[in-house]
């Protein structure tokens, strides 16, 4: 595919994309690019089944952790919690799977972004786990943590957090203009935090799977959110496109692809919509190593010369799962050192496999036991670039505008860029920083899109990545740029399109009781850190009953 056909599937061919980057081409500053495509090529060797199984040492151990995600690391979190530590974890092909970390130099000056996602949000009363855990790591303060958190003002996000580009100006907050239509919808919202069944179970709740069962509510994931608006008489333009941007933001699809009960659900489940969230240079990578620290991870650079791990700290290997077998006395693992290549199969007494399920899939042995089957599909996951490009200088802000830590564009279709010092700029503002830059590519049905990622040239993934910062600074910009890394993520969140709160597998591998457990956001079709955090939580509570 050549450079004209990809950028054209985006609607860009002829876009202030295409001609920025022949600008940087003609320019006198021309930052370095690398491209990563995240998990390659040791992902599709793995899908291929061209890693041969032939394992040099066999070994055994108690708990086996396959990923290091967010499911994981809480899975691990809460064993631990409650008194076990003989626990090997599996990195996988990314450490800290989506909440990876970019950084730019090697020294103590060396600059921080997030490679995947950025924020939480505060918790919901529902999310009791997220809530302990937070509070173990000394992020949620105070006596009562469950029932009255108290957050770190150094993780509340600093002002001004949010503004839009819109006709020309910024404008505070991520609504250009209020209209009749945007405030209706955002009425009902207000009544739909407040929705409850007959039995008192909230109508929309965080985890998805604590939300009501009842008809009247489930029959919204039968269309999609576009339905459902036209059903409303929603008409107005600017409230179309922010919902539009909503999904894409968190679920990586559109309106016309989402289902009408997960486009609520993001706007009611938490019931908190207008607390300021948390961040940190790092996006959620800093909860991630917190939570290694808590849990006194041991990095061990290659697998231990023993016949058995006897850990009396948790311990983790640079390794993916090339196979899965759950036998009656144990779990058989072939695990693959993701560096020198080397291949041990580990005897597990318990698994917990943290993975995505289109992984899973692909490992385990007689995965139709556990639902994997034609016709039990998988939900569809979502194709993102998270850019990150490094600033010698911030750029020059329009007069009397303020930089915000979110910055969004009217009726783009890419997400805006975060700003990874935004939380340092109020004690002193650096002289470098990272703009992060995210797009979900939704301009074509998934596969599609990821078999034009595989091909595409870095040129093309650049004018992607830049084309909001190009249209709101202009072609100056990149006489402020040092590097760009692109992070292509594939298979970056699972998409809840209509009939995934329905969907036989996830509802199979949710009641699923065995030696061998899951654990991902997959779950809950959601990719989101509540939704991880639970299932990691009910996988090890699952181990220990």
């Amino acid at each position: 595919m050549n450079r004209r056909q990809f950028l054209s599937y985006s609607a860009l061919a002829a876009g202030t994309a295409t001609a920025a980057w022949w600008q940087l081409r003609r320019s006198n500053h021309q930052p370095s690019v690398s491209v990563r495509r995240i998990g390659l090529p040791l992902a599709h060797a793995l899908r291929d089944a061209q890693l041969p199984l032939t394992h040099s040492r066999e070994q055994s151990c108690d708990t086996l952790i396959l990923g290091s995600g967010a499911a994981a690391l809480s899975a691990a979190w809460w064993l631990v919690r409650n008194g076990q530590r003989n626990i090997l974890l599996a990195e996988g092909f990314e450490r800290n799977g989506n909440q990876a970390a970019y950084t730019f130099g090697e020294s103590k000056s060396s600059l921080h972004a997030p490679a995947g996602a950025h924020y939480l949000p505060q918790s919901s009363a529902e999310s009791i786990h997220v809530r302990q855990m937070l509070h173990d790591l000394g992020i949620i303060q105070g006596s009562n943590p469950l029932t009255h958190p108290i957050y770190s003002d150094m993780d509340l996000v600093h002002q001004p957090d949010e503004r839009v580009w819109a006709d020309g100006a910024w404008h505070s907050g991520l609504l250009p203009r209020q209209d009749a239509d945007t405030q209706r919808f955002f009425q009902y919202i207000a009544t739909l935090r407040h929705a409850k069944d007959a039995s008192g179970n909230k109508a929309f709740a965080m985890p998805v799977a604590l939300s009501s069962a009842a008809e009247e509510w489930r029959q919204l994931d039968r269309i999609t959110f576009a339905q459902w608006m036209k059903q409303q008489g929603y008409q107005s333009p600017v409230l179309w496109w922010y919902l539009d941007y909503c999904c894409r933001d968190d679920y990586g699809q559109g309106v016309a692809q989402v289902s009408a009960f997960a486009g609520l659900h993001y706007f009611a489940a938490r019931g908190n919509e207008n607390a300021a969230v948390l961040t940190w240079a790092d996006g959620l990578n800093h909860i991630a190593e917190k939570l290694r620290q808590f849990i006194g991870l041991q990095e061990l650079a290659d697998f231990p010369d023993t016949a058995e791990y006897a850990l009396r700290q948790p311990a983790s290997v640079p390794a993916v799962a090339l196979s899965v077998e759950e036998q009656s006395d144990a779990v058989n693992v072939h695990l693959r050192h993701t560096q020198n290549g080397k291949t041990h199969l580990i005897r597990a007494k318990n698994v917990i496999c943290a993975m995505p399920l289109a992984v899973a899939k692909r490992v385990l042995r007689h995965a139709e036991r556990y639902g994997f089957a034609a016709q039990n599909p998988l939900p569809q996951s979502a194709p993102w670039l998270v850019g990150n490009f490094v600033l010698r200088r911030f750029p020059n802000e329009a007069a009397h505008t303020e930089l915000a830590w979110d910055n969004i564009r009217y009726g783009s279709p890419a997400l805006g860029y975060v700003v990874a010092s935004h939380q340092a700029i109020r004690v002193a503002k650096p002289e470098q920083t990272i703009f992060t830059a995210y797009r979900a590519l939704n301009h074509a049905p998934p596969d599609q899109v990821r078999r034009q990622l595989l091909h595409a040239a870095d040129e093309d993934l650049l004018a992607l990545a830049a084309e909001d910062l190009l249209a709101v600074y202009g072609k100056v910009f990149w006489r402020a740029v040092v590097h760009v890394d692109i992070a292509v993520r594939a298979h970056a969140m699972a998409v809840p399109a209509v009939g995934y709160l329905s969907n036989p597998l996830l509802l199979q591998l949710r009641g699923h009781h065995s030696r061998l457990q899951f654990a991902h956001s997959d779950l809950s079709s959601y990719s989101v850190f509540e939704e991880a955090v639970h299932w990691g939580v009910q996988a090890a509570q699952r181990l220990l009953d």
